[in-house]
């Protein structure tokens, strides 16, 4: 019996471990009385197991207290904007340039504040902060006498709420851009100390151009040694598969791709030991699959005319032979409104409205791995074979029949529920999602 009992509790011990790191990959920064309060002491129970695999395995450090958990995490791919921090709202619009300036404005005044802000103090010091000459000088004016930028600053204090970095004591962000009011918020000096995630201060850069900034700045160590080579090979290497949809064999270096094709099995199994996630490895590439389908902030199917539309020229691009432009994938959306228009929202039918979709659809595809804007126009990559709707077969007792397949045969069958990090090309159909079976499939020898 006590083997047994050692037995069972080593198993709940493991599938906590895995919701704690996969809480944090979802959310790196993780607060007491947030929205992931549980995963929250999870994480602090097991934070030496943690943080010893995440600085092993990736280079992130894990810092813990008892108002906070955060793990700064550097991406595999510095030049990787699809991910972008977004509205708190239920729009969840991506932030433009001038939030984000107003958001390291808005983080600098209340690092050095006090432990009690209001609204239209802490708008007062953004916008001496924005006088900078150098500021000025990159065309960064901020007055927020106009609407639009008390709106924007507004944005960027409700994600700073979500964050835990801000609490609410009195207010509300409206009535401060109505300019009938202001809001008073509590300070959460040890939140809002592990906001920065870079592994140097932004003052201690010297390079001047942007991408050369960012390396500098996430810069581990001189890799001055094989050894140390090996190591940030291998820490991108599962930075990749941990943070993106597909890792793609053709966008690593030779290196790179040396290492992995050595090192691929012990990679992927610390991965899924940490986090439950499944590696399917194909001829492309390799996709971390997540069969309980939340660790990710974009997902495909999905429900609602945009996740239609998006569904659509999907399959419409997988059966592309080559760069589609986005005024065709336009034009096909037209066609398609005529024939799926009474489902979608009426904002969606109105003429006009055709770019608009195109890009929304876009920017998750784009996100997810599935498809690339280059200059020859809009190009399939391999995963998106995933979405490919072949001709459908009707069996009957006796015989099988292939009727013709229809340009719109993806609205009327099952979508092809693959999960949210999209599986390579080659990859074997899920038989109780019944997924079409894509050009090519069987390409992959499950050896790489």
């Amino acid at each position: 019996m006590s083997g047994f009992l050692a037995e069972v509790l080593d198993g709940q011990r493991q599938a906590d471990l895995q919701k704690a790191a996969r809480a944090l990959l979802k959310e790196p920064l993780l607060t007491a009385d947030g929205p992931y309060a549980d995963e929250f002491r999870l994480v602090r129970r097991h934070t030496a197991e943690l943080r010893e695999w995440f600085e092993r395995n990736v280079g992130w450090t894990l810092r813990t207290d008892a108002d906070a958990a955060r793990l700064r995490k550097t991406p595999g791919t510095l030049t990787d904007a699809t991910h972008p921090a977004r509205e708190a709202g239920r729009s969840a619009l991506p932030f433009t340039r001038r939030r984000y300036v107003l958001l390291c404005l808005a983080l600098a005044a209340l690092e050095r504040g006090e432990s009690q802000v209001a609204l239209g103090r802490l708008a007062e010091q953004v916008v001496l902060a924005a006088a900078d000459p150098e500021l000025v000088a990159a065309g960064i004016t901020f007055t927020l006498e106009r609407r639009d930028e008390r709106l924007d600053l507004a944005a960027v204090v409700r994600l700073l709420l979500r964050l835990g970095v801000l609490r609410r004591v009195a207010g509300d962000e409206d009535a401060y851009v109505s300019g009938s009011g202001d809001v008073l918020y509590d300070v959460r000096r040890r939140v809002l100390a592990g906001m920065p995630a870079s592994l140097r201060g932004p003052s201690m850069v010297e390079a001047e151009g942007f991408e050369e900034r960012l390396v500098e700045m996430t810069a581990w160590t001189a890799l001055d040694s094989d050894e140390l080579r090996f190591r940030a090979v291998r820490w991108k290497l599962t930075r990749i598969l941990l943070d993106d949809p597909v890792l793609y064999y053709d966008d690593l270096a030779d290196e790179e791709l040396a290492y992995l094709t050595r090192q691929r099995g012990f990679i992927t199994a610390r991965i899924n030991e940490l986090t439950g996630l499944v590696p399917e490895v194909r001829a492309e590439g390799i996709a971390m699959v997540d069969p309980l389908d939340d660790v990710t902030d974009v997902r495909m199917p999905e429900q609602g005319t945009h996740g239609h539309i998006t569904l659509l020229l999907a399959g419409h691009l997988a059966r592309a032979d080559g760069p589609v432009q986005p005024a065709e994938l336009a034009a096909l959306v037209r066609q398609l409104a005529v024939e799926h228009g009474g489902f979608w929202s009426k904002s969606a039918r109105e003429p006009g409205a055709e770019p608009e979709l195109v890009e929304r659809a876009l920017t998750k595809l784009v996100a997810l791995g599935l498809a690339e804007r280059t200059e020859r126009g809009v190009v399939p990559r391999p995963a998106l074979a995933r979405y490919a709707v072949g001709e459908p077969v009707v069996s009957e007792p006796g015989r099988a029949r292939r009727p013709a397949a229809t340009p719109s045969s993806a609205a009327h069958g099952p979508a092809p529920a693959a999960p949210s990090r999209p599986v390579p090309r080659g990859s074997a159909p899920d038989p109780v999602r019944a997924v079409p079976r894509a050009p090519g499939e069987g390409r992959g020898d499950g050896n790489g």
